[in-house]
């Protein structure tokens, strides 16, 4: 799979809205789109390990308690997983304690694998992502969904905003 989106990446001057990975976990037809402004920030080595890694996963099932493709992910189990094997850093393993790692970033000064955190559970920091370009960002959602890629503009996430980590690695 990490082959397969490797390949699709080569092509970073492809027009915008380029297929650039499928999920073969239950569902073949999840696709991933990326625009070219999104190819664009996804320039250094570093952010470039870790869309990679992180994309892979799209389609895995949302699992509480979840660090892997195989059992499923939370939010900071594919935070985790995908920081330990895109960039060889073992994080913390959950979203209190990841809030902390790093440097705080304005979300206008965003770059791909930054940290993005939200309050889903009426609790500051209860919810973790990894922002990828173009106002995007991949997580493991909830209960019942997939690893997904999101806009971080939607109202959803906008309204439940905390804030943003950078590490140096």
């Amino acid at each position: 799979m990490l082959a397969m989106v490797l390949a699709l990446l080569a092509g970073c001057a492809a027009p915008p809205g380029k297929i650039v990975g499928a999920r073969t976990s239950a569902d073949t037809s999840s696709k991933v789109v990326l625009s070219q402004r999104a190819f664009d920030e996804i320039a250094t080595a570093r952010a470039r390990e870790l869309a990679l890694q992180a994309l892979s996963h799209i389609g895995v099932p949302y699992r509480y308690g979840g660090a892997s493709p195989e059992n499923g992910f939370d939010c900071s189990g594919l935070v985790h997983y995908v920081y330990s094997r895109g960039a060889g850093v073992v994080l913390p393993r959950n979203t209190q304690a990841l809030s902390a790692v790093g440097a705080p970033v304005d979300v206008s000064e965003l770059e791909p694998g930054d940290l993005v955190f939200f309050d889903t559970l009426r609790k500051p920091y209860s919810h973790v992502g990894i922002y990828l370009g173009d106002q995007r960002f991949i997580h493991a959602p909830t209960t019942g969904g997939q690893v997904e890629l999101v806009d971080i503009r939607a109202r959803y996430w906008q309204s439940r905003y905390n804030g943003a980590r950078r590490l140096e690695l």
